[in-house]
């Protein structure tokens, strides 16, 4: 539905990610509206509900997952990838990179990368000034 309205105006989208942050809602308490989603409950939105709909759907919008911070790969990849039905819709992984000084991207990126070469990676989120005392 979202997607229909832009789409009355013009507007087309060439990706969605399946939800921004999806581990923010675990914070207390959150510091915006937000849903929480587990790997696994993102694995079987995706395979069972938002996967589906977008191929039943008159756009040609690619779908993204993850959308958070690179720590939580190569996991979060390896939990949603690694179901066939969910990998199908997946075009690539959206990651952010406000930790990205806790883990080495080797760790990360590169180790996705080898797993899921057929994924693509890309940074969706980041700013400078979001630590205050910086």
């Amino acid at each position: 539905r979202f997607l229909d309205e832009y789409a009355k105006h013009n507007l087309t989208f060439w990706a969605v990610t399946a939800q921004n942050e999806p581990l923010a809602g675990l914070f207390t308490p959150p510091q915006a509206p937000t849903i929480a989603f587990t790997a696994a409950q993102q694995r079987d939105f995706i395979a069972q509900d938002l996967g589906p709909a977008l191929a039943r759907s008159p756009h040609r919008t690619q779908l993204l997952m993850l959308d958070d911070q690179r720590i939580h790969l190569p996991h979060w990849a390896k939990v949603v990838l690694g179901n066939a039905t969910a990998a199908r819709y997946v075009a690539g992984l959206a990651v952010h990179w406000y930790l990205d000084a806790i883990v080495p991207p080797g760790c990360s990126l590169e180790a996705t990368h080898k797993l899921f070469p057929d994924h693509f990676l890309l940074y969706t989120e980041a700013c400078t000034g979001f630590l205050m005392f910086r």
